[in-house]
């Protein structure tokens, strides 16, 4: 099916976590969420909790129409965002990616809370969807992982108008319905 036909900022609920179209009005408390520097610690934008730093990105993927807010539903908390987009190199395809969430929510179940929910909204247009980790970024490829995604090729792509090395993962549908069963 065509690109165009996806929707790229829809609103998904699951038991902890919604997400919704990041809107202006985010800013504030996402960069709360982003201005812990051990978030970006293993990302090739190590200073992206500084606040100009911050704004800048945020205003990047404002102007995606793309980009998802992360909410934790018994708080009420922004905690993350995430987006869809189109790949580099495979530009009729769909791909996940510019991701972070909190520390509270690592190595727990948000991560992958998170990605069920895009996996399965992306899964009912696309047969394949595709992540793009920085090399440096170990605790992304390892979740990456464990959602039944394969390590597909490294490339050098330009991605937010900056050309940089990364890991290119693949995860189709079968495949996510195998490590669902399995997992």
């Amino acid at each position: 099916m065509s690109a165009t036909v996806f929707d790229c900022q829809p609103t998904l609920c699951g038991p902890t976590l919604r997400l919704q179209p990041l809107a202006e009005s985010d800013l504030g408390g996402l960069y709360q969420a982003a201005s812990d520097p051990l978030v970006w610690a293993g990302h090739p934008a190590t200073d992206r909790y500084k606040r100009g730093v911050f704004e800048s990105y945020f205003s990047s993927l404002l102007a995606t129409k793309t980009a998802l807010t992360v909410i934790d539903t018994k708080s009420g908390k922004i905690v993350g965002t995430s987006s869809y987009y189109a790949p580099p190199d495979l530009p009729e395809g769909i791909a996940i990616g510019y991701t972070f969430l909190v520390r509270e929510k690592w190595g727990g179940t948000s991560n992958h809370e998170l990605k069920r929910l895009m996996l399965e909204h992306a899964f009912k247009t696309y047969d394949t969807v595709y992540l793009h980790i920085a090399p440096t970024n170990v605790r992304s490829q390892k979740a990456t992982l464990k959602l039944g995604a394969v390590h597909l090729y490294d490339a050098e792509l330009t991605m937010g108008n900056v050309c940089k090395p990364c890991k290119c993962y693949g995860l189709s549908r079968a495949q996510w319905a195998e490590a669902q069963r399995t997992g």
